[in-house]
This record gives structure tokens, C-alpha cells and sequence, in this order.
């Protein structure tokens, strides 16, 4: 499909399905590398981040636990520039690696509140793993550590980035039409 229509906004085709699967096979194969020998404990931000997560387990080359958390801070196209847990994790991670896995990372309040959520229970390492970055409009110092892709500050859907609940099931990323 070259265009979608949800809750009657447009949105037009920005990335397909094929160069979407060797983003997250590049970006999983780089971070198996890095953990080789190691067995980080994979945190996937629901419910956006679940079909990126499931994907990138597809291509990762090692051994890992993996655990869900669910945060919320978006309402419609917009931040709301509030974060609220909704689903905290099931599992220890003190002296653990960790690898937050991020559908998109925009203005960085998600990735500031899980940082210092995550940080409060002792792990070894955090590292943040996103499918896409909003460089312009990130304004945290938290460090990014693997980014599929940087793109720019336009609202995008598909593969699990959703508007008002619609659009996770597109096997494509989709931009919201100006």
C-alpha cells in the first residue's frame, strides 16, 4: 500500500517492510556482537516496541532473557510530556545487563523515565536499542546506544508506532501526510 487512512488522517508510505527487516537484522547482528558471551536481559517498551522486539529476536545471535514493560505518554499525534508506568517488569535486574528496546525515541521523556525507573534497581549496564530517532527534537543526555534509524520530526505509524491504537498491524512505516 502506498497510502493509509486512519481516524481520517493520510498517511503515505516512508519505509517498506523489506528495508524495515535489514535495519533491525543490521541493528541486532551489531548488538549481538557486543554481547557475545553475555546475557542481557532485553526489555521491550509495550506496546510499541513489541513487533521491533520480536523481529530483533529473529536476528540476534546469543543468549538473552527478555521482559516487558508498558509506558504511555503520547495521545493522539502528540507527547503529552507525561510518562506513566502502566506495567512494570516481572524479574530482577540487579547486576544484569540490560538493553532497553524502544520503537521510536522522540523527545526523550520515555527513555528519561524508564533510565531512572531501571537505574533505581542496580543493573550492571543500561543500553538503549531504537528503532527510529528524532534527533531534532531529542533534548535528553541519555545516550542512545543503537539506532535503526535517525528520521525527521514528522508522526509516523506501522509496525507496532500506532495512532490512536491504529496502525500497529502495517508491515511498513507509514508518515503522516502534511
Amino acid at each position: 500500500m502506498k497510502t493509509v487512512q486512519l481516524h481520517g488522517l493520510t498517511f503515505d508510505l516512508f519505509l517498506d517492510q523489506s528495508t524495515l527487516q535489514k535495519q533491525i537484522q543490521e541493528l541486532a547482528l551489531n548488538v549481538s556482537k557486543d554481547y557475545a558471551g553475555k546475557c542481557p536481559i532485553i526489555i521491550s517498551v509495550l506496546n510499541g516496541a513489541f513487533r521491533f522486539t520480536s523481529t530483533f529476536m529473529d536476528y540476534y545471535n546469543g543468549l538473552c532473557e527478555v521482559s516487558f514493560i508498558r509506558v504511555k505518554s503520547y495521545e493522539g499525534t502528540s507527547s503529552t510530556g507525561k510518562v506513566k508506568e502502566l506495567l512494570g517488569l516481572d524479574r530482577s535486574i540487579e547486576n544484569r545487563d540490560i538493553i532497553i528496546m524502544e520503537d521510536i525515541v522522540d523527545t526523550g521523556e520515555t527513555i528519561e523515565f524508564l533510565w531512572q525507573e531501571l537505574s533505581a534497581l542496580n543493573p550492571s549496564s543500561i543500553q538503549i536499542a531504537t528503532l527510529f530517532l528524532k534527533p531534532e527534537i531529542y533534548g535528553k543526555e541519555i545516550p542512545i546506544n543503537y539506532i535503526g534509524q535517525s528520521i525527521p520530526n514528522r508522526f509516523i505509524v506501522g509496525f507496532g508506532l500506532d495512532y490512536d491504537e491504529l496502525g500497529r498491524n502495517l508491515n511498513a512505516i507509514y508518515q503522516k501526510k502534511e
